[in-house]
């Protein structure tokens, strides 16, 4: 399967930079996921459970909405709060960080 460059960030500065082979979250129309060579779009987020599947597994986090561009790569998704957290063998969720601002 193809990856992509995925830059996920805040006004503080990246919090995911790597290749990945799928995001899906929620935008204004609805549930959506992105692989490489989507279409060009850009969309408002809504706060949602966020997954990005790379290579080396996948990862969950939740936002509480911002702005995902699908122009030129890399991919980039523009949120204010975002929640990261990965699922382990075990079914438990570990919290990673948490960052927010006003």
């Amino acid at each position: 399967m193809n990856t992509f460059p995925l830059r996920i960030t805040s006004p503080e500065g990246d919090l995911f930079c790597a290749d990945a082979l799928k995001i899906s979250l929620r935008g204004t129309e609805g549930d959506l996921a992105v692989m490489a060579g989507h279409v060009p779009f850009v969309t408002a987020v809504r706060p949602c459970d966020c997954k990005v599947e790379t290579e080396d597994g996948v990862r969950f986090a939740h936002t509480d909405g911002g702005l995902l561009t699908v122009m030129l790569l890399p991919v980039y998704f523009l949120s204010k709060k975002f929640s990261q957290r990965e699922k382990i063998a075990s079914g438990l969720v570990v919290l990673f960080f948490v960052l927010s601002f006003v």
